[in-house]
């Protein structure tokens, strides 16, 4: 079944430098909500970054499921959140949760 995302090719902006893929949730990319939680893990494959980008709504279940996420660009999600922008650059292990109701992420202890 084709997804239906909420932008459009055409209304992609380069506004990361190309660093490779992520996984990210439907949540994001089909249903528009922001990013709540991220977190950067080692890479799967060669042009994978690490990250993985949720909505912090997701279950088990839901993120069990690989119909519900698929690997993008991360300048695709920076398009659909610009607030993961100053963030991206952080390490492998790295994982963030959103401040609520602002654009800053707090790093979640280990």
């Amino acid at each position: 079944m084709a997804k239906n995302f909420k932008l459009k090719a055409e209304e992609m902006k380069d506004l990361v430098p190309p660093m490779g893929g992520c996984l990210a949730t439907d949540k994001i990319t089909v249903d528009g909500m922001k990013v709540g939680r991220m977190y950067r893990e080692e890479p799967d494959f060669a042009q994978d970054c690490g990250w993985r980008f949720l909505s912090g709504t997701e279950d088990q279940d839901y993120v069990d499921n690989p119909d519900n996420l698929n690997y993008y660009n991360v300048n695709t999600i920076a398009n659909y959140d610009q607030a993961i922008i100053p963030y991206i650059q952080l390490p492998y292990g790295t994982e963030l949760e959103r401040i609520s109701g602002t654009d800053e992420f707090v790093i979640i202890p280990g």
